[in-house]
């Protein structure tokens, strides 16, 4: 089995930083708190009810009657007020959990937020771009999931990365080669390796036509024009991808196919089913969506996530807050 989430834990304990999950009402978010607080992985800010969580070692907050509710709402009101938000419809978003618990990174209070257990993507990141805004020098916000397969023949001992499967419904051509290009960085980032990007389709090298497969290919040549020392390629069929035999037969000249640990799906369609299969029929390890964009680290989970899901989200989450500082 991969030792990925072992590691992402040790260098969590490294260095222990504070993260707000804001959906204390959820029992796997509960029972997930308490495995972190028991490893050491973070320090835990839990948003909800204090009369209905009990969870030594952390910290309960409620919004709406927090003592930082009105300077939080001060300071979204000055984020927000060219858009039209008053300063009493500020004071009021501040009871919602999720930004609330957003308002909490942007002023340092929290070094990350992970949340997503029963609200869905869109709840996540709303509040994270018009409150925390993307990293300098990013053009597209994409998201991730660290697939670790029990069987490790693929990617680096089982571990790959699948994008983007939790948030860009159709990208087009230059918006797929920023998703390959950035998931290529957090690949290098969390796993310290050479990353090998396959720009996945049903057509390898031009074999079959239709629009996207050209969007891919498009996509392909657009990734290499902005990173040319990157190890990328496409169209690529999965199979051609990750299997060196299937390589050498459809694509022998290819510095990718074959040994691919980057894996960039044409649509958000086939990425999100893509990821669900290979969980439920692989019985792999599904740690995700890990946003990749955004100022500072704030991660989305499945809504069909375990409590293990969870810590293992913590514990990168935690990983991605050293890394910001």
């Amino acid at each position: 089995m991969s030792d990925f989430l072992d590691r992402m834990k040790a260098q969590a304990k490294a260095d222990v930083k504070t993260i707000v999950l804001p959906e204390g009402e959820d029992r796997r978010t509960i029972t997930a708190a308490k495995q972190v607080v028991a490893e050491g992985l973070a320090k835990l800010i839990i948003l909800g009810d204090p009369s209905q969580i009990d969870v030594a070692g952390t910290t309960v907050i409620d919004p709406a009657a927090s003592d930082k509710r009105q300077a939080y709402a001060d300071a979204f009101y000055e984020l927000r007020k060219a858009k039209g938000v008053t300063p009493e419809q500020a004071y009021e978003q501040m009871a919602d959990s999720t930004y609330y618990a957003t308002m909490m990174v942007k002023m340092g209070d929290a070094d990350g937020l992970v949340s997503g257990a029963c609200h869905s993507t869109a709840t996540t990141l709303r509040p994270a771009l018009r409150i925390l805004k993307t990293a300098p020098g990013t053009k597209l916000v994409s998201a991730f999931f660290i697939m670790c397969d029990p069987v490790t023949e693929f990617g680096q001992e089982g571990t790959l990365i699948f994008a983007d499967c939790g948030l860009n419904i159709d990208p087009d051509a230059d918006d797929l080669s920023e998703i390959a290009i950035a998931s290529a960085a957090s690949w290098e980032f969390f796993m310290n390796s050479k990353a090998r990007v396959a720009m996945l389709s049903y057509s390898t090298m031009g074999s079959a036509g239709g629009t996207t497969a050209e969007k891919v290919q498009e996509a392909t040549r657009i990734a290499r024009e902005k990173a040319p020392g990157l190890a990328l390629d496409g169209d690529l069929q999965l199979d051609a991808a990750i299997v060196q035999k299937v390589a050498d037969l459809k694509a022998p000249d290819s510095p990718v196919a074959g040994r691919a640990n980057v894996l960039v799906f044409p649509n958000l369609e086939s990425g999100n089913i893509g990821y669900k299969l290979v969980e439920r029929f692989a019985h792999a390890d599904a740690y995700g969506p890990i946003l990749q964009g955004i100022a500072k680290p704030v991660n989305d989970l499945s809504r069909g996530c375990s409590a293990d899901d969870i810590v293992g989200v913590i514990a990168i989450t935690a990983v991605q807050a050293q890394m910001a500082g």
